[in-house]
């Protein structure tokens, strides 16, 4: 029985003394790198940002909606074409909100903010948003054209968009537009 009770008592100490070495912490190789992910999840700032100037866009408040841009911010769309410096944006959405469309709404929002570490086939790093909305417009024409727009938006350093895709289906815009005379 003393032999059995030794036996355990040694087995106890030595698990023991195990459990104090492995709760050790490990020292870090100063000349070692961490890994950078090449993108990961960005602060949801972003977002905000994002919807508070579609929301803008909806009211009309076209000084609210170009707040958000840097001056020499560049407006792209799907099909090739471009706007580029703020006030080409400005003079662009500014007419088209007050001479072109009655009322625009934003539905079923989808936001993404990201931070991209390694551009690849991205054309800037740093910050994105990526976002999906339905987006319907009521035109002065009467007509309305509802669908899903894809925008992605990138943010330089002090947090102002200066750079923006937009993926639309044109067509039925073009189709909702009032007929010029």
């Amino acid at each position: 029985m003393k032999r059995l009770f030794l036996i355990v008592l040694c087995a106890s100490l030595f698990v023991g003394c195990r459990k104090e070495m492995d709760s050790e912490p490990a020292v870090k190789d100063s000349t070692a790198t961490e890994a950078v992910a090449p993108l990961e999840f960005a602060d949801a700032k972003y977002s905000e940002i994002g919807k508070n100037a579609l929301d803008a866009l909806s009211k009309g408040d076209m000084d609210a909606w170009m707040s958000n841009y840097s001056d020499n911010a560049k407006y792209y769309w799907n099909r090739g074409d471009s706007l580029v410096g703020k006030p080409a944006i400005d003079k662009f959405w500014r007419d088209r909100r007050s001479n072109v469309i009655e009322t625009i709404t934003f539905s079923k929002d989808i936001w993404l903010p990201i931070k991209v570490n390694e551009k690849g086939n991205v054309p800037m790093d740093g910050y994105w948003l990526l976002s999906w909305y339905q987006v319907t417009a009521k035109y002065k024409g009467g007509k309305t054209m509802s669908q899903w727009i894809h925008t992605t938006f990138h943010f330089d350093a002090q947090d102002k968009i200066d750079y923006v895709t937009q993926y639309v289906d044109m067509s039925a815009i073009d189709a909702a537009m009032p007929v010029k005379k």
